[in-house]
C-alpha cells in the first residue's frame, strides 16, 4: 500500500482540552503535533477554539500514517494568558504526551484534561 493511499484512509487524530482547574474549555491553548517515525515531521499546530476542540484537518487524517507521535500542550502560557498565579519556573510548562499508531485507518481521539500541576491524556471514544 503507498503512503498516498494509507493517508487518504486515515482515521485522524482529534483533540479535546479541558482546564479541569477552572472547569472551563482550554480556549486558547496551543498545540503541536508531531510525526516522530517513520519520517519526523510537524503534522499540526494551532491553538484550541472556544469549545476546547483543536481544529484541523489531521483531525479528518491528512498528514497521518502509521507510527510514533508525539503531542505537546503549552499549558504554562496557557495558564499565565488567563491570569493565573504560577511559580517561576511553573510545575507544568509543556505537558508531552507520545503514542503510536499502528492502525492507520482508526480514529485516535486524545482527550486532554489538565491543571497547572498534571494532566491526563489517554486515547478516547470518538
Amino acid at each position: 500500500m503507498t503512503d498516498e493511499k494509507t493517508a487518504a484512509q486515515a482515521g485522524g487524530i482529534s483533540i479535546h482540552a479541558v482546564d479541569v482547574a477552572r472547569g472551563i474549555p482550554a480556549s486558547g491553548l496551543t498545540v503541536r503535533l508531531r510525526r516522530l517515525s517513520p519520517d519526523p515531521a510537524l503534522v499540526a499546530e494551532g491553538a484550541c477554539t472556544a469549545t476546547g476542540h483543536f481544529i484541523h484537518p489531521v483531525a479528518e487524517g491528512t498528514g497521518v500514517l502509521r507510527g510514533t507521535y508525539e503531542v505537546e500542550f503549552d499549558v504554562g502560557a496557557y495558564f499565565r494568558a488567563g491570569g493565573v498565579s504560577l511559580p517561576d519556573p511553573s510545575f507544568l510548562d509543556v505537558a508531552v504526551f507520545r503514542f503510536g499508531i499502528d492502525a492507520v485507518h482508526e480514529h485516535f481521539h486524545l482527550p486532554f484534561k489538565f491543571t497547572p500541576w498534571g494532566f491526563s491524556l489517554f486515547r478516547g471514544g470518538a
